[in-house]
């Protein structure tokens, strides 16, 4: 969690912690009696920095400055680069970087940014970055950290191909997506794939390019690349990341890992490409808009020998800019990101980017199931889950004992055999945990030469598992889940079955306890499954930025077991190959919408977002509700609006869109930002009232009411009448009750929706659809009642003083207050030998040289725990993360992995008991002293009260308590909670965190 300026005071947000996100964020706060300061910049872990000037991009600069006319993009209008007042406004932006840059000598610069962000990128050091953010004309600076990649019969089953799919509906085959141009911000890509071979155009579609194409073609140095009418740019950007990770990756636009060309062929691959993996022919595939062009932005890298891309955001913020000011229509990013903010440097060039008529997709990230996970929640852009599709890829393996378990697997397969457990076949000497999940360095060849191994899930990567066992002499693999999640059709180094956690159990029984156990294991073979399930992995709601105001991720596509072409070391040599994640979904809905830009080439991004969210299904192929992969019940905040259904989004009917102006008023009645924040200069608006396509209320204090304006795109007049299910134990008022909508006219409706016996503090899920004689329009709506609306937590320094804690009712009755705390920091400090750089293995946790272990040990019937580290703890560019787990189990409780080491989980309500806090030394020095500081709130200390303890309220009424704190100890960090009731089951709560 970065480090906040003391005086930041955010909206009011929910007090209840039934449901507080187990990262909460010190932005959801309000500070107490502190002075004005500057702010703080936050040190770099990679050394370089991104500077934003006062300016505004040329994306948004309205005119003002004497002789430089207005460069904003108009509403539906694109960015034109080679304009003259553009090119006028980028010598201006350029003589102010100057400027700014003459007052720090020394500092290197890497990039320049106009279009999407106004400033620069640079290296510096920290005391330099201080100095920079102090001069007159720079608006910010902030650390370009490192980010991480977050995988095709899908057109069918999305009902893109068939008679009257999305296809035929745009035109035929040869004219989906034609005259888009798709930017992919990835890898980069292999040129020699057929998913990218040049194409049949027409004169008009090559016309329709040429007018907003300025980009260019980037060779490279290494392993050069070629374009054509199909990929018509590619460029690189390596300037953020400097010297080349490893040997073997490609100083140019060629992808080495294959993320990068696996999301640009799903987005925009050609048509009727033969697809083969292992030898086992599949057919022939498409990417989702297969006329439209691509452009590849490559701005991540392969870091190690795994093939996994990162990258920095000052590269990242250099290819979006360099995106839009080309001319892309449509952009895939399928790379991690923050979910706590809107207003980093990727957010924001992503809201000019969107101002500029670009639609982007993203993935929702990887690090589901838990709460609160999901990343890039920005409301311009359009955020994806992972979801499975009905063609599956099956394997079988027969025991011994005649029992056979069927699995995910696309191997060749394995006459019967010998098999021995991994925790049988190791080195003197392994690490039993490690020996478990066939890590490197663990297999003993002597007892796994010819034999099939089991292997368990979690810690290194599927396929590492399965070289491993190759290298070690083995000719199979096992592979088990022990937790739920998905079964991965991956590329394995030896025929490879994956089972799942029920099965696992009686595997490793057999093998464990029979004499000279054997097992066989089949050849792949495709077979039709229900789809779709989420993906256990794939990231969940509740947003952690927006209070829960809007509904994040938006949309599902399949991201399970995607066949695409990549490059040849994730194809083992080959060129295609099964991938999985919310990666491989984002460039699903990209396509989609490079379809739908095809056919209405006037649609704004917003309108385009309305129509894939407001056509979706929440069934699956047997018309039952949606569940988890788990086999639970999956809720829209895993699935977002449903599965996306392109066939029914050609033809909407109705469209919810709005503008910038629309989105800054958004942020700004976030809190995000302070009220005298430039965004805020249109006003604010309450976040559940922007005009979005779905509706949430995060923090429903007794009664609210939203707008929402739709926009008539058919083609004759309509009558809409509103039918609303779902939504037990609210009143749900909608008015006008029917919509008489005439073609290019807009309609504004209001919905009210009263708490009438709905459990509080909880979500409540539900739909309101406009249904008329052609079209049904849906929006997905989540409620979560409150007790009290209140913030999450107030912040106060000093060994005494006070804070005011506003208070909304979400009931009418007798409002009692208490106190718990204030109760001082336990810290608890261990060594970690050096810094990994790699991603923690969430579902297989482990000690190792950059990860540290430290339990805890909770009381029974404690209220609420955290645990915290804090940058002023730690030398500069030293980056820490936390994972919770219950001891003994491998069920994530919370995490908390920014940039820096300040870092923050929050377990409301926490069994007794012993917990395990995995600390993960990201980035920094090596034998590193960290601290973990935690608390277990339980006890009335007697240094902490709130007055009044007792008032009346009234539903939706606004109030107020103090609480007051004495005799704390200097130089001691303290916590402590208001706890609210009404008396009955109704609660909330309020942190107070006090520095002393």
């Amino acid at each position: 969690m970065p480090r906040r300026t003391p005086i930041i005071v955010a909206s009011a947000l929910v007090a209840s912690l039934a449901g507080l996100p187990l990262a909460a964020r010190a932005a959801d706060a309000l500070v107490a009696d502190e002075p004005q300061r500057t702010p703080l910049v936050k040190e770099s872990t990679t050394g370089a920095y991104i500077v934003q000037l006062d300016d505004a991009p040329v994306a948004e600069y309205g005119g003002g400055i004497a002789g430089l006319p207005s460069t904003r993009v108009a509403p539906g209008g694109k960015l034109l680069k080679t304009a003259a007042p553009v090119l006028e406004y980028v010598q201006h932006l350029t003589r102010e970087r100057q400027e700014v840059l003459a007052k720090v000598p020394g500092v290197e610069k890497l990039y320049d940014y106009s279009y999407t962000y106004a400033g620069f990128a640079a290296q510096m050091s920290y005391d330099e970055a201080v100095k920079l953010a102090k001069q007159s004309g720079v608006k910010s600076v902030e650390p370009s950290e490192l980010q991480r990649q977050d995988t095709v019969d899908t057109p069918r089953f999305l009902g893109l191909s068939g008679k009257g799919g999305a296809w035929q509906q745009a035109g035929g085959v040869d004219k989906a997506g034609d005259g888009v141009i798709i930017g992919v911000i990835d890898t980069g890509f292999v040129p020699e794939r057929a998913s990218f071979a040049p194409i049949k155009t027409t004169k008009q579609s090559d016309a329709i390019v040429a007018a907003k194409w300025k980009g260019t073609c980037q060779a490279g140095e290494e392993a050069p690349v070629t374009c054509n009418n199909k990929v018509i740019g590619a460029r690189y950007f390596d300037k953020g990341i400097g010297t080349r990770p490893i040997p073997e990756e490609f100083k140019s636009p060629r992808d080495y890992g294959g993320h990068g060309t696996h999301t640009a062929s799903t987005a925009g691959g050609n048509f009727g490409v033969d697809m083969s993996v292992m030898g086992r022919y599949y057919g022939k595939g498409s990417g989702i808009a297969p006329h439209a062009r691509l452009a590849i932005y490559k701005v991540l890298w392969a870091v190690d020998q795994t093939g996994g891309g990162s990258g920095t955001d000052a590269d990242i913020v250099a290819g979006i800019d360099a995106a839009v000011a080309d001319g892309v229509d449509v952009i895939n990013y399928s790379i991690s990101g923050s979910g706590s903010t809107y207003v980093n440097s990727v957010g924001l060039a992503f809201l000019r980017a969107a101002r500029a008529g670009v639609f982007v997709a993203t993935s929702a990230g990887n690090t589901g199931p838990g709460v609160s996970t999901v990343g890039k929640t920005y409301p311009w852009v359009t955020t994806v889950a992972n979801g499975t599709h009905d063609r599956d890829v099956q394997t079988t393996v027969t025991l011994g004992d005649g029992k056979s378990y069927t699995g995910a697997g696309i191997g060749s397969g394995v006459p019967s055999s010998p098999v021995v457990l991994a925790k049988d076949a190791g080195l003197a000497g392994a690490n039993p945990a490690n020996l478990l999940l066939c890590m490197p360095g663990t297999l003993d060849p002597a007892k796994v030469q010819g034999k099939i191994v089991v292997c368990d899930r979690g810690g290194n990567a599927r396929v590492d598992k399965s070289l491993q066992v190759k290298n070690a002499g083995g000719i199979g693999m096992i592979l088990l889940n022990i937790t739920p999640g998905t079964l991965d059709s991956d590329l394995h180094s030896v025929p490879t079955v994956h089972l799942d956690d029920k099965a696992a159990p009686e595997v490793k029984a057999y093998v464990g306890g029979t004499a000279n156990p054997t097992a066989t294991i089949s050849a792949g073979t495709p077979v039709r499954v229900t789809a779709p399930k989420v993906a256990s992995s794939s990231s969940r709601g509740p947003s952690l930025a927006g209070n829960g105001d809007l509904l994040k991720p938006d949309v599902m596509a399949p991201g399970t077991n995607v066949l695409a072409a990549t490059s040849a070391f994730s194809a083992a040599g080959g060129e295609y190959a099964f991938m999985s994640g919310t990666s491989m979904s984002s460039p699903h809905i990209a396509g989609a919408a490079a379809v739908l830009k095809g056919k209405y080439p006037h649609w704004s991004p917003m309108a385009i977002k309305s129509a894939l969210l407001t056509t979706t299904t929440d069934k699956d192929t047997s018309g039952q509700p949606i569940q988890n992969d788990s086999g639970s019940p999956a809720t829209p905040f895993g699935y977002g609006a449903g599965l996306v259904q392109p066939k029914t989004a050609m033809d909407p009917g109705l469209v919810y869109d709005s503008t910038y102006e629309d989105w800054t008023r958004f942020v700004c009645g976030s809190g995000q930002v302070p009220a005298t924040h430039e965004l805020c200069a249109n006003g604010k608006i309450d976040p559940s009232d922007l005009n979005y396509p779905t509706i949430a209320i995060g923090d429903l204090a007794g009664k609210q009411t939203v707008t929402r304006t739709v926009r008539n795109v058919g083609k004759l007049p309509e009558v809409y009448f509103p039918k609303v299910e779902g939504l037990k134990g609210f009143k749900v008022t909608v008015s006008p009750r029917i919509l008489v909508t005439l073609p290019g006219q807009t309609a504004t409706y209001k919905v009210t929706i009263e708490n009438a016996g709905a459990p509080l503090e909880q979500y409540s899920f539900g739909k309101l659809t406009w249904k008329s004689n052609e079209h049904s329009v849906s929006s997905t709506v989540a409620i979560k009642p409150l007790t009290v609306k209140a913030p999450v937590q107030v912040i106060g320094t000093g060994a005494a003083g006070s804070v005011q804690v506003p208070i909304t009712a979400g009931y009418t009755g007798t409002l009692n207050t208490s106190a718990v705390g204030l109760t001082a920091a336990t810290v608890a400090e261990t060594t970690i030998k050096s810094p990994g750089g790699t991603s923690f293995p969430t579902t297989n946790p482990a000690v190792n040289d950059h990860v540290a272990k430290i339990t805890v040990n909770l009381p029974v019937g404690a209220k609420h725990a955290r645990f915290s580290t804090f940058d002023a703890d730690y030398p500069a560019g030293t980056d820490v993360d936390l994972y919770v787990y219950k001891t003994g189990t491998t069920t994530l409780l919370g995490n908390s992995g920014g940039g820096s080491s300040e870092e923050e989980v929050n377990l409301a309500a926490p069994a007794g008991g012993s917990y395990d806090v995995y600390v993960d030394l990201f980035a920094g020095g090596s034998n590193q002293l960290v601290k973990l500081n935690h608390w277990s709130l339980q006890n009335v200390e007697g240094n902490l009260t709130v007055t009044p303890a007792a008032q009346q309220v009234q539903a939706g009424a606004q109030t107020s308590v103090t609480a007051s704190w004495t005799g704390l100890t200097a130089g001691t960090r303290y916590l402590g909670r208001l706890q609210y009731t009404d008396g009955a089951d109704g609660s909330g709560s309020t942190l107070v965190r006090v520095d002393s």
